[in-house]
């Protein structure tokens, strides 16, 4: 006879995934043991395995719902804007918002994703994708000099992601630049560079799709 659910078994599972992201960022996901994974959830080990199969379950589901909530939120904050210009300001704005409150998730997807399973792996990647084609859209349609071709789509678009991605190992979100500044920050340098005058910015900000 099938196990029935309890009316907090939800919650309970958020629980151990926070508590599971905590533990693998600050251990690392192959030194933790599942030992440490109950005594960080507060359950038995029994416990655990009753909402999760396995650690390398535990990690698939925190990495997967990180990767589709920042392809929601990106969506979202995008179908509110009408230029393409808005669009993207409003996808990195989004893109740092969560990192700065996921940054133990970003450090699991950034240095654990390859101890999962080969389909695992392909599964998130896919969706990386998915996002990864988004943002470069969006800089081809602001490349309006004709930079970014086939040989070089790829660098100028992980060139940016680069700059997003590893922010968590020195940025501060509680720090004198809140997110959305710091987002603003690398959308300018990224698309007028650091030395450009004012003047290029304040005409591109107006461009349209």
């Amino acid at each position: 006879m099938a196990r029935t659910r309890s009316e907090h078994y939800d919650d309970i599972q958020r629980g151990i995934l926070n508590a599971a992201c905590a533990l693998f960022a600050q251990l690392g996901y192959m030194r933790a043991s599942i030992a440490d994974l109950a005594e960080a959830c507060q359950i038995s080990r029994g416990a655990l395995y009753h909402y999760f199969d396995s650690k390398e379950a535990i990690l698939f589901a925190i990495l997967d719902a990180h990767v589709r909530q920042m392809i929601a939120d990106v969506e979202a904050t995008m179908a509110r804007q009408s230029t393409s210009l808005d669009r993207f300001r409003a996808a990195i704005r989004a893109i740092v918002e969560l990192n700065a409150r996921s940054s133990n998730e970003q450090r699991l997807i950034l240095n654990d994703l390859s101890f999962l399973a080969e389909a695992e792996q392909k599964a998130l990647k896919a969706l990386q994708r998915q996002l990864v084609d988004t943002i470069s859209d969006l800089l081809i349609r602001l490349d309006t000099e004709g930079k970014i071709v086939k040989r070089s789509k790829k660098v100028y678009t992980m060139m940016l992601f680069g700059m997003l991605n590893f922010s968590h190992t020195w940025y501060d979100p509680k720090g004198d630049i809140e997110p959305k500044e710091f987002a603003d920050m690398v959308v300018d340098l990224f698309l007028y560079g650091f030395a450009a005058p004012a003047a290029k910015g304040t005409v591109s900000r107006r461009q349209h799709a």
